[in-house]
Formats: structure tokens, C-alpha cells, sequence
């Protein structure tokens, strides 16, 4: 009879991730920097990782992403310098991931962008996901909590109140910083939320029984 495993009780560990690329998509094209900022749900910084990375052989800038990144020429040269081999940074990526002190969530805005990335670099180099199949989104998480129509879910539309005084400069670790505080925001007031709604239920839920109960009889 197989054994069976016991429950893995440790803290989930949120691993806010910013992507910076020459084009859409990978193969055609290369992911020239990221960054994670691995935290917990109060905002604390357990760890960070950033790597910039030499570009895929046959690889080539699209001209539309080459274009903007001309707009950009600070964040540009902040990603082009140390180059580290996509082979040996993400071996090392996935082995920090991996030693972080809890359960690993992918966190991006938008995760279909970063997670396609960075499960295609580490599926290709490191042969492995230690995030699984699954990236938490949180221009979804944003559409869920304000109502907004999804397309109209974008970080300047959100409450000022989710949002930390952080930089967003399109250097990599610096971005997932910033989202990673804006994210814990947000779990911090749908927590709170769940919490209010719940003793809402328990005091309706009290109230309800209190009526039902048999009249106490005349003394």
C-alpha cells in the first residue's frame, strides 16, 4: 500500500517576476533581462534574483519592440551589461526557487506575458518548472476585485490605495518589486474582505438559530 504524503504545511512564498524582451514571443525572439522578488503576503523581501541574458542564436529583435526599446535607453543599457548565458542563469534561477523556504507561486502582471517567457527559458535550459504549469495573474485578480471590464483592468485604473510608492522603470527588479508590493495590497484587502463576510455569515448564521430555538417556558 503506497504511503501517504503528509500535507505540505509551508507558507506560500509569492514570486513576483518582470520579464524584459526584444520581441513577443521566445524563439524568434529573446528574453534580454528578469527579475523575481520572492515575498510573503505581508510584504516581506525573503530573497531577489535578476539576471541579464545573451540573446538565443538565430534569435532576432522585432522591429516594433526594438523601436520602443529606443524610447527606453537607460532601462536598455541596465539590460545589456554582465550577460550570463540563458543556460547557466537558469539552472540557477530554478535551484533558487527551489530553495526558497516555502510553497512557490508565479506572480506577474500580465502573467501570460512573463510566465510565457519564463517557463519556455526554463523548460529549455533548466528542463524543469518549479512553479508547475501555473502562473497567478493579477490584472485578473484586479478584474475579480474592482468589477472593471478585464481590458480596462490596467495598473493606472486601480485604487491608489493597492499601490506602493515604488518605481516602474522597466528595469526588471525594480518592476517586480513594484508589482510584487502591489499584489500583497491586493491580498491583504481581499483577505480582509473574506474575513468581513465571514463573520457577517457567522453573526446571520447565529441570529437565524437564536429564532428558531423553542420558547423558554413560564416559570
Amino acid at each position: 500500500m503506497a504511503k501517504r504524503q503528509a500535507p505540505d504545511t509551508r507558507p506560500e512564498i509569492y514570486v513576483s517576476t518582470d520579464v524584459e524582451a526584444d520581441g513577443p514571443i521566445p524563439g524568434p525572439h529573446s528574453m534580454l533581462s528578469f527579475a523575481s522578488a520572492a515575498m510573503l503576503a505581508d510584504k516581506t523581501v525573503l530573497s531577489t534574483f535578476s539576471a541579464n541574458l545573451e540573446t538565443l542564436p538565430g534569435a532576432a529583435g522585432h522591429p516594433a519592440q526594438m523601436q520602443w526599446w529606443q524610447t527606453q535607453p537607460e532601462a536598455w543599457a541596465a539590460c545589456r551589461k554582465d550577460l550570463e548565458p540563458p543556460e547557466r542563469a537558469m539552472v540557477r534561477y530554478v535551484e533558487w526557487v527551489e530553495s526558497l523556504p516555502g510553497k512557490p507561486v508565479f506572480v506577474a502582471f500580465p502573467a501570460g506575458f512573463d510566465f510565457t517567457w519564463m517557463f519556455w527559458y526554463m523548460m529549455r535550459f533548466a528542463g524543469r518548472s518549479p512553479f508547475g504549469w501555473a502562473a497567478l495573474d493579477i490584472k485578473t485578480l484586479g478584474f475579480a476585485m474592482t468589477g472593471l471590464p478585464y481590458r480596462r483592468t490596467v495598473k493606472p485604473a486601480l485604487p491608489a490605495a493597492w499601490k506602493d510608492p515604488l518605481p516602474h522603470t522597466h528595469v526588471a527588479l525594480d518592476d517586480a518589486l513594484e508589482q510584487g508590493a502591489l499584489f500583497c495590497n491586493m491580498l491583504a484587502e481581499l483577505r480582509a474582505r473574506q474575513a468581513t463576510l465571514a463573520a457577517t455569515d457567522a453573526a446571520a448564521k447565529a441570529a437565524s438559530e437564536g429564532d428558531a430555538s423553542p420558547a423558554t417556558p413560564a416559570a
